[in-house]
Order: structure tokens, then sequence, then C-alpha cells
């Protein structure tokens, strides 16, 4: 039990004895009462069997009660306690196929004399009986009052103890069986008059009443009992319906299989954090598993490209949550599923897809599952990039809160997503998977045979047909060379490319393979296996591109289940049945190879071989340009030295970053750094030892910010640091870069003083563009270079020792440093 559910529990069981010790204490037993006592008591007992399970609970109601009323009639409270106690005794051992626990007994023992007080006062409410001379109204509220004290104890402790509602657990398994309580009343008003009448002979005359009573509920509630769980079975029936839609997705992309349970999981605890109805709660859960099943109606391509999507992939993409819709609408849920599958790509700001509603109008449920799905997207593994650290991820979302997501959810999860998170992997089961990719050995043929292989039929030829397709074969080349001279960028080209080849050689699928030492990267893949080729990594020799990349010879109507096969994966199949390969040359170098394929069995003709190989050269010289473009883009952003930015790139990112954070109004800090003592450490180790001293600062101050934060030399021993939404993580980091200095001296053993000065500068705090804020920051930083030199004039002598800031950061050996010998000048 919780916390209040013992609190509770030890309330009733005090209340409870402590009412049982006084009515036993004033009870003055008549010995003419006793023999009636004994002779309820044992009615009581012996109609303890007649007990009934109630449906959705762990009770059972017995009709042991009205021998429990009738009593109270007659022997007031203190006869109605021992009666209690028997019942109790006798409904809780007498039939039972689990033993109770202590505790359940005590509990029902206090219940049921604090629930015959309330019916003692009743009867004995001198109002009630000015009223009513004849007792009706006080027959009536007695067993009311029975009846709603009994039920309700029962129903606070089982909600207390399965988090459940009070109120609902009592409308659900007590509330409908209150008109037996009244019926139990007039019984046991009739038995309290045959009793003493007839003594024990109305006990004959009472019983067939009381057990038509029972077989009647039993009847009913056997009844009940089969509804509930053929309603069960359906619900499961339905529930299995959703997982086998979600597998259907799974069939379609198999990354998404544990994303959508995380999604699953996140959504419902946000929901209830909402304080969301039932219904509304069992529409995010199936929602959060059926979302993306639009998908099936986008191209594999587009799903599973690497990189940004061009504008028509984007259109094709934006029809997912509409063909979701439409499908789920035929499902009939009994709850709000479509809406929210339909909604969840709209934007709080109105700038989402596909009807662009805006704040309230989008569904709770979409608004929940928007912000959810791009947390746990960014926080998972794709197939084209690693997973993001999920503080990093969060940090995103809080970003667009307001604007892409509501900011109530983007709260919920900031306060709990360490917990969510724990939920999710625990909740997260490994799940059914489609046999999508295997292989079926048995099987010769289909029952019509196969079809007959393809026969180029080539027509009588006329000088003037053959002049035509020599003319649009030449058109076609001009137009091809004239595309791969239009850019420098690689995969621009080899897009254009693609398209133009799928105009002139008809095929499924197209790779273009670039040469990266000893293997075979794809650098642009389009069309039938998308993910499979876009996974591979084809070494020289292997497979049929590896093949023609390492013997620089064209293949046509090649096997392409061959492409994977150094992976000896059985899995990892295609139904593509030919391909045509050609190497790309520059330089008597193979750059790469093209490769088409086709899910036709020998598709290709030497006509195909021929074009290709009229081109091959072209673009073998226009990938290897564009490789060497990118290696100088690249060069030109960076310090050769130290991998970091350069001066010219850091005046680019950070104008960039100074009008992002206009334009969304975040702030924005700016670090400048320079190393102290590193002339002096140059001039006594030697320029190669500096070097190692930048490279080791430069490898601190990366591993002392965030992922996002952005680290570049200027020059020399000067850094900067740039830190989008500083927040209060300037402090910590300030400590650490004091660190990184002294650490860098300890790479080449260097006994005198090496610190860092840095001074920091804010957007918009200090400055609101690029050169302002480097320029406060450069101010501050000497500013910091003089007090140090001030105070190390005054106040070091030699051999005197400067106390570092402690910080996580470790030496290889584990060992951290915390301070360093300063020698006066």
């Amino acid at each position: 039990m919780s916390k209040q559910a013992r609190i509770y529990w030890l309330a009733i069981v005090i209340s409870g004895f402590a009412l049982c010790a006084r009515v036993l204490y004033e009870w003055h037993p008549d010995v003419q009462e006793l023999p009636r006592l004994g002779l309820y008591v044992l009615a009581a007992l012996a109609t303890s069997g007649f007990k009934v399970r109630l449906p959705g609970i762990f009770s059972t109601l017995s009709m042991n009660y009205v021998f429990i009323i009738a009593g109270l009639i007659d022997l007031h409270l203190s006869g109605g306690v021992l009666i209690c106690t028997a019942s109790v005794f006798g409904q809780t051992f007498y039939r039972c196929k689990e033993k109770p626990h202590w505790k359940h007994v005590v509990f029902n023992l206090a219940n049921l004399w604090l629930a015959a007080a309330a019916a003692d006062f009743c009867f004995e409410h001198p109002g009630l009986q000015r009223v009513d001379p004849w007792g009706v109204y006080a027959i009536v509220a007695a067993s009311l009052s029975y009846f709603t004290v009994n039920t309700a104890l029962l129903s606070i402790i089982i909600g207390l103890t399965t988090e459940r509602p009070a109120v609902e657990v009592w409308k659900e398994s007590y509330l409908w069986t209150s008109p037996q309580y009244l019926v139990g009343g007039v019984v046991a008003t009739c038995f309290h008059l045959l009793i003493n009448r007839m003594n024990w002979v109305g006990v004959l005359f009472i019983f067939p009443v009381v057990y038509l009573v029972y077989r009647s509920y039993n009847i009913y509630l056997t009844r009940v009992d089969e509804q509930q769980k053929h309603i069960a079975e359906m619900a499961q029936l339905h529930l299995r319906t959703i997982e086998a839609l979600a597998l259907a997705i799974d069939a379609k992309d198999d990354t998404t299989s544990a994303h959508l349970r995380r999604v699953q999981v996140y959504a419902s605890e946000v929901g209830r954090e909402l304080g969301l109805g039932e219904l509304e709660m069992k529409a995010i859960e199936a929602a959060a598993l059926l979302h993306d099943i639009g998908k099936l109606a986008v191209p594999e391509y587009i799903i599973s490209k690497p990189g940004r999507l061009t504008p028509d992939e984007f259109e094709k993409m934006k029809i997912h949550p509409i063909v979701g819709a439409e499908i789920l609408e035929r499902v009939n849920f009994p709850y709000p599923v479509v809406p929210i599958v339909r909604a969840h790509h709209e934007k709080f700001d109105g700038t989402g897809y596909p009807d662009g509603l805006k704040g309230e109008e989008i569904p709770i449920g979409a608004r929940i599952l928007s912000a959810v799905d791009c947390l746990d997207a960014l926080a998972s593994d794709r197939q084209y990039r690693k997973a993001m650290p999920l503080e990093d991820a969060l940090n995103i979302v809080a970003k667009e809160s307001g604007s892409s997501y509501d900011p109530r959810v983007v709260r919920i999860l900031q306060e709990r997503y360490r917990e969510l998170e724990i939920k999710a992997k625990s909740g997260t089961a490994e799940s059914a998977k489609i046999s999508c990719n295997i292989k079926v050995e048995r099987g010769a043929s289909p029952a019509t045979g196969f079809a007959p292989p393809a026969v180029q039929v080539l027509p009588s030829r006329t000088f003037a047909m053959s002049i035509s397709d020599a003319r649009r074969e030449f058109q076609m080349l001009v137009e091809i060379a004239n595309d791969l001279g239009s850019s420098l960028s690689l995969d621009e080209t080899l897009a254009l490319l693609s398209v133009r080849l799928g105009k002139a050689i008809p095929h499924d699928a197209v790779v273009i393979w670039v040469r990266n030492q000893r293997e075979l990267i794809p650098r642009h893949v389009k069309g039938e296996s998308y993910r499979l080729f876009s996974s591979l990594r084809i070494p020289l020799g292997q497979g049929l591109s590896g093949w023609t990349a390492e013997n620089n010879q064209p293949i046509v109507n090649g096997n392409p289940a061959v492409e994977s096969g150094y992976l000896n994966d059985p899995t990892r199949v295609t139904p593509l049945r030919s391909a045509i390969a050609v190497p790309l040359v520059c330089r008597e170098q193979v750059v790469g190879v093209l490769t088409l394929y086709q899910l036709q069995a020998d598709a290709f003709t030497l006509d195909h071989r021929r074009i290709l190989q009229n081109i091959s050269a072209k673009v073998g010289v226009v990938i290897e340009n564009a490789l060497r473009f990118e290696h100088v883009q690249d060069a030109a952003r960076t310090d050769e030295l130290t991998g970091l930015l350069n001066s010219r790139s850091l005046a680019e990112y950070l104008s960039d970053e100074v009008a992002l954070c206009e334009q969304r109004k975040l702030s924005m800090a700016v670090i400048v750094m320079d190393l102290d003592g590193f002339k002096k450490a140059n001039d006594e180790h030697g320029h190669l030892a500096g070097n190692r001293v930048l490279q080791a600062v430069a490898h601190g101050l990366r591993r002392c910010c965030r992922s996002t934060d952005v680290v570049a030399r200027m020059g020399g021993d000067e850094f900067v640091l740039v830190l989008s939404d500083p927040g209060d993580y300037l402090p910590g980091l300030m400590e650490r870069i004091a660190e990184v200095g002294c650490r860098a001296g300890a790479e080449i053993n260097y006994k005198g003083s090496l610190a860092i000065s840095a001074g920091c500068a804010l957007y918009p705090d200090d400055a609101t563009d690029a050169e302002s804020l480097l320029e406060k920051a450069d101010e501050r930083m000497y500013e910091k270079k003089r007090q140090r030199k001030s105070e190390q004039t005054a106040g070091s002598g030699p051999g005197q020792v400067i106390v570092f800031p402690k910080s996580p950061m470790k030496e290889p050996d584990g060992e951290r440093l915390a301070t360093v010998k300063v020698h006066q000048a």
C-alpha cells in the first residue's frame, strides 16, 4: 500500500476498534436475548457461503448482511457488532480460494462495525420514529446507511491501493447493488417479525428467500462477467488490429519500430500529466503507433533519404498525414484517433501542414504527439546520423516552444524527461517483426509458369531511322555533358545525372559509388532497395560494383544480389534482377562506379553499355573535381593545426548566429581567450611542442563545452567560443576553461605557468552585432590578463602555488590536476 493508503487503513481500523470496545464495554446482555443472538450468529455464519464476486474488483457480496440488519433491529448495536464479527470471519474463511491477509480481515471488521453503527443511528433516530411510527423510513434509511458506509470505505481503500478514483470504483462495482440492500432491509424486517413470533422456526421460512436472492444475483453476475469477458476479448482484438497496422509500418521502414513504442510511452505519460480523459488517452496510445501509417504511400527512397528533401520530395512526403487519416477512418475507432493522425504535423503558430491549424485548433493529442515525436526522433539513431544526447534534443524542442509546439507539453517534457526516458526504456519490449527480408527456398515456379525472357526485337531499320536515333543519342549526351559542367556541388551534379539517365536508359534503381581508399561508398542512391544500397560499404573486389572498380571493366546484366554478399547476411536481399556497372575513371584512376539496376532479368543491352561508357570519363572527371572542391572548402573553413573553425569561418558563423538570435529573440555569449605564458613555453620547448600545446587547448575547449557550442581559433594562441542560449551554463564553463591551460602545459612537461585569460560578451546585453561582441569580449579578456599579471607581480613569489578550480575533466591516467608552480618573471 502507498503511504496514503496505510494512513487511511490505520484511521479506519482505530475508529472501528474504538467503537467496538465502547459498545462491548457498555453492553449488559439480557439472558433472554442470548438465544436470539446465537440464532442470528448461526444464521449469519450459515449464509456466509451465499456470496457472489463483484466484477472489476477482488471483493465479494454475501447475503449475511440481511441478518446483520435484522440483528440491529432486534438487539441494537451491541448485538449487531457481534453478528458483524461472525459474518466477517464466515465470509472471509468459508469457501475461500485464497488465504486472506490479516490486514484485510482487520479492515473488514472495522468497516462493518462502522457501517452497523451508521445503520443503528438511523434505527434509533427519534425524528424518524416521530414521522413514521411504523418504522418504514427507519428501515430504508438504515439499509442505505449501511450500504453507503460499507461500500464507500471499501471503495476508498481500493482506489488508494490501485491508484484509481474512489468514486469511479464505487460507481462501477457497488452502486448497482444498492437496490439489493433495500430488499435486504425488507427481508430483515420480516425475519425480525418471524423470529419474535415463531423463534427458530422462522429461520426455516426466511432461508429460502435469502437463497433465492443469492441465486438471482449469482446468475445475473455470471452473465455480466461473461459479457465483460466478451468486451475484453473485443478490446484485445482491437488492440491486436492496431499492432498489426503498426507492423505494416515496420515492414515499410523497420527503423521506426522502437521509435513508435517509445513515443507511445512518452505521449501517454504527458497525456496523464495534462489530465486527459480515458477516450483521449486511448486515442493517443493508438495514434502514437499509427501516426506514420500514411508513409505507406510515400516512395521508400524519400522516407530513407539521408539528407534534406527536394521541394518535389517534400510535396510527396506531405501527403502522409492525409493518407494515414483516410486509412484509419475505415477502422471506425471508438475514440478520436483520426484527427490526431491528420494533425500531427501541424505547428502551434499555424505554419504546419496539411490544414494550417493554429494553437488550440490543433487536437491536444496531436500537440502532444508532434513534440514527443520530434524529441525521440532527435534522440534516436538514424541511418543518416547518430542519436543526439537527450538533453541536446530537448533543448532543440524547447527552442520551438510556442512556435512549433505547445508550451504546456514542452514544459512537462522539460520537467519529467529523465523519468519518462526510464519508463520508455523499460516499456519498450522486443516486438514481432515482419519477415520481409527472407528468401523462400521452396516453390520452383508459379502455377502459370514464368514470363518469357525479354528479347530485344530490332525492327527493320532505314537509314533515316538510324540517323534519327543517332541524333537523339547525341543530343542526350550533349545535355548530360552540359549538366555535368554546370555545378561544382557533387550531390547536385549526381542528382542531375540520375534524372538524365532515367530518360535515356530504363532502370528501377541507380547508385553512384565513390571510391574511398579500399571501399566504395554510395554517394547517390535512388529507387528500389534504397535503404539496402545506402547502408553498404563495398570493399574493392566484392560484388558487381567492387569488381568493376578493382578491374576497371564494365559488367552487363550482372546479379544485383551479390552486392551485399560480403556481409554474409541472408536477410539483406534485393528483388532487383539485373545490373549494369561501368567504372568512372579520372587520370587513369578509378574514382567511382556508376551502376543501374532493373527488377527484370537481362534488362540491359550493349547499347546501354556504350552510352554509359561514353559519359563515364566525363563523370569521373566531375567527381574528382567535386571531391577536390569539397576538400578545398573544408580546408578553407578550418584551421589546419587544430581542426577548429578559422577566423574567416568564425566571422561568417557569428554573423549568422546574430541574425538568428535577433529573429528568434534568443541570447548568445562570445568568449575570447588568450593563452598566457605560451610564448615562453614555445621558446623553451620549441615550435613542435608549442603546436602540441595549441592542439591540447583546442581539444580541451571542445571537451569542456556542449556539442552545440562552436570553438574557433582566431590565430596564434587566441581562441573564441560561441554559445547559443548560455543561460546559467557560463559559471561552470568558465571554471573548466581555467583548467584547460594547466592541462595543456602538462602535455609538454612545462614547469612554468600556462593559464587562459578569458573575456565574455553577451548578446544583446553587451552588443548587437558580431564585430562589437568580439571587441567587447576581447576588451574584457585583456582586463583579466592585466589583473592576473598584477596579482602575480604583487603576491606570488618563487615556488608559490596557485589553486585552480577543480573540474570533472580527467587526464588519461585518471588523476586530476589542480595546482601548478608559478615562477616570478
